[in-house]
């Protein structure tokens, strides 16, 4: 289990159209410039400069990296897909008030597609956090805590 607290997380800074592209290379794993844009202009409206200047942010981030291969650059991610997601929903989720993450976090599942695999994981999740889960999540916005106004 991650040991690393709600305060020490690394803030993935990524946008949502950054993310766009990510996951197209997550996907195929080694991918073109040429080959990203014609797979998100089948998605988006975009203009191939504005997937160029995506692909070229996302190098600059290190999220990608490129090599020159036969005349041309090759693109493949330098993050592992499952860590960046975890790390962005954690990130997200630390800028919540804590007493009412539960709710957030129950409003998601309830919105979402999920397998009945993902299910029984959750449940089994949950039945293991209940062991250990507070009577109640105190409110973290103030500094002395707001229960009282939450």
């Amino acid at each position: 289990m991650d040991t690393v607290t709600k305060k020490e997380r690394k803030k993935v800074e990524i946008s949502s159209a950054e993310w766009q592209i990510m996951r197209i290379v997550w996907t195929l794993k080694h991918v073109t410039s040429s080959e990203i844009i014609n797979l998100m202009q089948k998605k988006q409206t975009w203009s191939d400069s504005t997937i160029k200047t995506l692909i070229t942010r996302l190098t600059k981030k290190e999220f990608l990296s490129r090599k020159k291969e036969q005349g041309r650059y090759i693109y493949s991610s330098t993050v592992a897909e499952q860590d960046t997601m975890n790390e962005y929903a954690n990130s997200l989720f630390n800028d919540f008030c804590a007493h009412k993450a539960g709710s957030v976090l129950n409003e998601l599942i309830d919105s979402l597609e999920i397998s009945r695999a993902d299910i029984a994981k959750l449940e089994k999740t949950l039945q293991e956090k209940e062991k250990t889960a507070p009577e109640h999540v105190h409110c973290d916005c103030l500094p002395d805590g707001c229960d009282d106004m939450c």
